[in-house]
């Protein structure tokens, strides 16, 4: 193989991921500069500018290049225009002489004392006589069109919404929010909530006026109070623009609604072949970017394009639903991204959720790439009829009150592949009060597992054909992997899923709270993995009934997996902050029975861990050489006919690995 040969780029089939990117030659370059000038007096040139990015956008053609000066810009920017091919796009660019900030909100300054109504004195409700709550009368000529302080969150497609698990409450809340010196208030629900806590507001029924309550009681004359006006940043109003690129630009305080539609602060509108890079997108009230079919209500062209869009180097910060959204695209790059925050909404019920969230996503590649702190949702599901897809040389971490990292959902077709990503920390979403006690031995003789605690790193739910390959896996609350049949999930020439020929080859497992490995079959290979500090049946097969919970040895001997398999007892310590690993030795010694340790070897150094035949790997789980083979975590390329177990090619212990896996320009 050759060393130079970029071995992320390979897709499951063996296919190089199809990139379409050109170098582009603009015919003509138009110059914004919102601090200079004043609307509808500029021509777009250098010494001229236009004083808005809308008005750019009026007068782009295929192959013109908009740079946009340092500057917040209060507007949603609509193009009318998109390119024609890869070599002639429209390009809206940051100049470079300071941020672009193009902003969906207002600041506004006109105050008064919240009048007229109850703030405590209801049974159980103390009465604050030192806050201070103030109240905002909305400018009718700032909401022309949308007024997102009159409508709900949740949009019109609420088929999936299952009302009898969920809090309706934040669905039901406005869209609007409201910003004090940039970060947002909490909306309540009722005016007298916002006598228990500061930083709160509340909208009146007819959307007209807001009330709000600061941190620290604080006079809004003394602070930068925004409220979001406008539902996108960037969107063109007529679908089906292609061949854009939007570049160095960020998009704030968007008030999206709860997908479905997926409308995002920054949208493609169904349009396909869109670069998206070094953006940023903060405060989406839903949806930071969306770049599917939006619905699938539309109706369906044949031969329609969706997708082949690139997000490269861009930051999606604190989304309220989801981070990236996409329905039908395939061929998307997402690559050398943060994805962080998502989640605040408590939405997950709605089915839309997550980081990245994409439908029948076929050919993508998802690489170098940073998910942390997202909340009770995925960091990546892909649903339904994903096929051919690669997630490699991610960090995953952090996933607040999350049932799993990465979701891959009813795929009956094709392979898809997670390699070389290091998945730490999935607390897991469940009921913490349902979980039985079983005091003393009342647990030991039960047939099955009670369900109700999950945290897992991969889950697969009636997926067929899954292949994890070279992945660090630790801190899950339940297993790092566990899927299920989904035998009667199905429409038209469907069948179900059976979530058999899952192959799961030269992982490290670490401390993961149930167990490593939840097969729900025997129909599915494990091979080569590493398990480090699991104790008890951490290797179980759930059917047929009842279960069998297996240590290595029991596992090698019974169901014929992991025959060169490894286990080990020692520290890995990810630093979830600074984005640094380090193996130590093990703070606590294992507990075991007499005689019990002498039979089971376990490495204490990283350094002792045995390598692995790449040859006999491939071909005990049919997975590519090139894969086993390819570059590690941190572009160490493979060499000879060995590797180690996990995602990074040199392993030792106390040796500080940054496993930032961004490539800046």
């Amino acid at each position: 193989m050759n060393k130079k040969e970029d071995t992320t780029a390979l897709l499951p089939d063996g296919t190089r991921f199809p990139f379409w990117e050109k170098e582009n030659i603009f015919d003509r370059e138009i110059h914004v500069d919102g601090t200079r000038g004043k609307k509808g007096e500029g021509d777009g040139s250098a010494a001229n500018p236009f004083f808005s990015v809308q008005e750019a956008a009026e007068a782009a053609e295929p192959g013109t290049r908009v740079l946009i000066h340092g500057g917040t810009y209060r507007e949603w920017v609509r193009p009318r225009r998109g390119g024609t091919s890869p070599e002639k796009m429209v390009s809206y660019e940051a100049f470079g002489d300071g941020e672009v900030i193009v902003k969906a909100s207002e600041q506004v300054f006109d105050f008064q004392k919240s009048t007229g109504w109850r703030s405590g004195g209801f049974p159980g409700e103390p009465v604050n006589t030192g806050m201070r709550i103030w109240q905002h009368r909305l400018d009718p000529d700032m909401f022309r069109g949308y007024n997102p302080f009159c409508a709900v969150n949740i949009l019109h497609d609420r088929l999936f919404l299952e009302y009898d698990k969920t809090d309706m409450t934040t669905y039901l809340n406005r869209r609007g929010m409201v910003f004090c010196d940039g970060r947002p208030l909490k909306q309540v629900s009722l005016y007298h909530q916002m006598a228990r806590e500061e930083g709160t507001y509340w909208v009146e029924a007819n959307g007209q006026t807001v009330h709000f309550r600061l941190p620290g009681d604080g006079d809004p004359a003394e602070h930068v109070i925004e409220l979001t006006s406008r539902e996108q940043c960037f969107a063109p109003q007529e679908p089906f623009l292609s061949y854009i690129r939007v570049k160095g630009l960020t998009f704030a305080h968007a008030a999206t609604g709860a997908p479905v539609p997926q409308r995002g602060a920054l949208s493609c509108h169904r349009g396909h072949h869109w670069i998206i890079e070094d953006c940023t997108i903060d405060w989406s009230n839903a949806v930071g970017i969306d770049v599917g079919n939006e619905c699938w209500h539309h109706q369906w062209t044949e031969g329609q394009i969706i997708g082949s869009t690139v997000i490269r180097r861009c930051t999606v910060r604190d989304a309220g639903v989801c981070g990236i959204a996409g329905l039908h695209a395939e061929n998307m790059l997402v690559e050398d991204c943060l994805i962080a925050g998502t989640g605040w909404q408590r939405m997950e019920l709605s089915w839309e959720a997550g980081g990245m969230k994409l439908h029948n996503s076929r050919n993508g590649l998802f690489r170098r790439n940073i998910f942390r702190d997202t909340f009770r949702a995925d960091h990546i599901w892909l649903d339904c009829g994903n096929e051919n897809n690669r997630i490699t040389r991610n960090l995953f971490l952090d996933g607040i009150e999350q049932r799993e990292a990465v979701f891959i959902e009813c795929t009956k077709e094709g392979v898809n592949l997670i390699d070389h990503n290091i998945f730490w920390n999935v607390e897991g979403r469940f009921d913490r009060n349902a979980v039985p006690a079983e005091p003393g031995s009342s647990g030991w003789y039960k047939m099955i597992e009670d369900n109700v605690v999950n945290g897992y790193a991969v889950y697969g739910e009636g997926t067929d054909r899954m292949r994890v390959v070279n992945n660090l896996i630790g801190k899950c609350r339940s297993a790092g992997y566990f899927a299920k049949p989904v035998g009667f999930r199905m429409h038209g020439l469907e069948r179900g899923g059976t979530s058999r020929d899952a192959v799961l080859a030269g992982n490290i497992f670490y401390d993961c709270g149930e167990a490593a490995i939840k097969f729900p079959t025997r129909d599915n290979a494990s091979e080569g993995n590493l398990y480090v500090k699991l104790k008890g049946g951490y290797l179980r097969v759930l059917y047929p009934e009842p279960e069998v919970c297996l240590n290595l040895p029991a596992w090698q001997e019974f169901e014929g997996f992991d025959l060169t398999g490894q286990e080990g007892w020692f520290d890995i310590q990810v630093d979830t902050q600074n984005y640094t690993l380090v193996f130590k030795q093990a703070g606590e010694t294992m507990f075991a029975m007499p005689g019990q340790l002498e039979r089971r070897k376990h490495i204490k150094h990283v350094e002792d861990m045995g390598k692995l035949e790449v040859r006999a790997l491939e071909e005990k789980t049919r997975i590519d050489r090139q894969v086993l083979w390819a570059e590690d975590f941190l572009g160490e390329a493979g060499e000879g006919d060995y590797v180690v177990p996990g995602p990074l090619r040199k392993l030792k212990e106390g040796g500080i690995y940054h496993i930032d896996p961004r490539k800046r320009q």
